[in-house]
C-alpha cells in the first residue's frame, strides 16, 4: 500500500516537473506570441470601436463609437466588391495550383536524369518575397514595353498590345497568373511530400492483379493522400485569401476597383483615407475567414495524429 502510495506521489511529482520545463521551454514562444500577436489584435480590436481618424488619433482626441465602423463597413459596396473579388482570386488561384501542383508532383515521383534541378528551379518562385514577384509580373505585363505582348505581337497572336494592368477585364488575370508562379511549387512540394510516403509495394501489387493507372490513381493515391490534400487546400486557401503585397505592386487595387481584394481594401482604408477605426474594423472582418480555415486546419491535423 505504501509502496503504490509513493509510487503514485512520484509520477505526479514527474509530470508536474515535466509541465514545468513544457512552460520554460515554450516561453520564448509564447511571449512572442503575446507582443507580436495578441498585443496589436487586441489593439487593432480597440481602435475598432473608435472614430479613430488621421485628425484625432495623434492627438487622442478620438472616442468609442461601439460597432458604428463595423455597420459601416458592412454597409460600403466596396467591402462587398472586395469580397467578391477575393473569393475570384481565392477560387480561381486554388483551383489551378493545386490541379497544376499535384499534376507535377505526380511527374516528380518518379526519379529521372535532372530531376532535382528542374524541381529547385520551380521552387524559385515560391523562395522570391512577393514584392519582387509582383515587380517581375509587372515588367511583364506592362503594356508598352512588357515581354509578353512583344511575344505576342512576334507571333502574330494579337495586333496592338493588351492592356493587361490597366483593362478591367484583365488585371485580374494577370494577378491571378502571377500569384500561380508562387502557389504552384509550394503545392507541388507539399503533395510531392505526401506522395513519399505511400508505400510503392501497393502499386506493385495493383499492377499484378491487373489494375489501371488510373484505376491505381483512384483506388490507391487518393484515398490515401487524402489528409494531405486536405491541408494542402487549407493552406492554400489561407495563403491566397490574405495576398496584399503582390496585388498591390502590380496595381495597386487597379484599375479602378477591378482588382481591389479585402486586404487591398483595407489597407487603403487605413492608409490612404486614413480612416484607422474603419480600416480596423474592416481588417478584423477579414480575419474571421482564416482564423476559422486555422480552427479547422488544427482540427484536421488533430484528426490524422489520432
Amino acid at each position: 500500500m505504501t509502496t503504490s502510495r509513493h509510487s503514485r506521489v512520484q509520477t505526479a511529482s514527474a509530470l508536474k516537473r515535466t509541465r514545468r520545463l513544457g512552460l520554460i521551454m515554450s516561453a520564448p514562444a509564447l511571449t512572442y506570441i503575446g507582443i507580436f500577436l495578441v498585443v496589436p489584435l487586441m489593439y487593432n480590436l480597440w481602435i475598432s470601436a473608435t472614430n479613430a481618424n488621421g485628425a484625432n488619433l495623434i492627438s487622442g482626441s478620438f472616442s468609442l463609437n461601439g460597432f458604428a465602423n463595423y455597420l459601416g463597413v458592412l454597409s460600403d459596396p466596396d467591402f462587398w466588391n472586395g469580397l467578391t473579388l477575393s473569393g475570384i482570386f481565392t477560387v480561381a488561384c486554388l483551383t489551378l495550383q493545386f490541379a497544376i501542383g499535384y499534376a507535377l508532383a505526380l511527374f516528380f515521383r518518379r526519379p529521372f536524369p535532372g530531376n532535382g534541378v528542374i524541381r529547385a528551379l520551380l521552387l524559385v518562385g515560391w523562395i522570391l518575397p512577393p514584392v519582387v514577384t509582383g515587380t517581375i509580373f509587372k515588367w511583364i505585363f506592362d503594356s508598352d514595353y512588357g515581354v509578353l505582348n512583344h511575344l505576342l505581337q512576334s507571333a502574330g497572336v494579337i495586333d496592338r498590345p493588351i492592356l493587361w494592368l490597366t483593362g478591367p477585364a484583365t488585371s485580374m488575370a494577370a494577378i491571378i497568373i502571377a500569384n500561380l508562379w508562387v502557389g504552384i511549387p509550394f503545392n507541388m512540394l507539399l503533395l510531392l511530400s505526401g506522395l513519399h510516403t505511400i508505400d510503392d509495394n501497393l502499386y506493385e501489387a495493383a499492377a499484378v492483379d491487373g489494375a489501371s493507372p488510373w484505376r491505381c490513381f483512384t483506388s490507391i493515391t487518393t484515398p490515401l493522400m487524402r489528409p494531405v490534400i486536405i491541408s494542402v487546400l487549407l493552406l492554400g486557401v489561407i495563403n491566397t485569401y490574405k495576398v496584399f503585397d503582390l496585388i498591390y505592386t502590380m496595381t495597386k487595387g487597379g484599375p479602378v476597383t477591378a482588382t481591389t481584394t479585402l486586404p487591398v481594401y483595407t489597407y487603403l482604408k487605413t492608409f490612404k483615407v486614413f480612416e484607422f477605426g474603419n480600416g480596423a474594423a474592416a481588417s478584423t472582418l477579414t480575419l474571421l475567414l482564416p482564423l476559422l480555415l486555422s480552427w479547422f486546419y488544427v482540427r484536421s491535423l488533430k484528426e490524422e495524429d489520432q
